[in-house]
């Protein structure tokens, strides 16, 4: 498997340990008979538990442009030292990303994400040269 493969299987398996995150900390917030009911009403998130939600939203958001990324570079053959290193960039700013959001590390959680963004954006031009 390429480098850029790995780095987006890791990344799938994080949205596995943000969905965790998420679900335990709304769970205990809206109490567990909410949590089994339709829930036709939304609450809203509070606290850990909103940010929680909020975190894991921006992964699933990031990881489609990763996952293009990823792909691109892989099926068109362009994958190199640099993709693999935008790769593990993304990962490890992505599995910093979690304890930033849910402690309120500002403004390194901007940051962070921003070298995530970039190391994304970097492999997808680079597979248009």
């Amino acid at each position: 498997m390429t480098p850029e493969l790995t780095a987006l299987t890791l990344a799938a398996l994080l949205q596995v340990v943000h969905f965790v995150i998420y679900s335990v900390s709304a769970q205990k917030q809206v109490g567990s008979d909410y949590a089994a009911s339709p829930r036709d009403e939304p609450r809203a998130l509070t606290g850990f538990a909103g940010r929680a939600q909020r975190a894991m939203n921006n992964h699933f958001e990031g990881l489609i442009l990763f996952s293009i990324a990823c792909l691109v570079t892989t099926y068109a053959d362009k994958g190199g030292k640099l993709s693999a290193l935008c790769a593990l960039i993304y990962l490890a700013a992505r599995l910093l990303y979690i304890p930033a959001y849910l402690f309120g590390w500002s403004p390194w959680r901007s940051l962070i994400w921003f070298a995530g963004f970039l190391a994304t954006t970097i492999m997808l031009v680079g597979t248009l040269l």
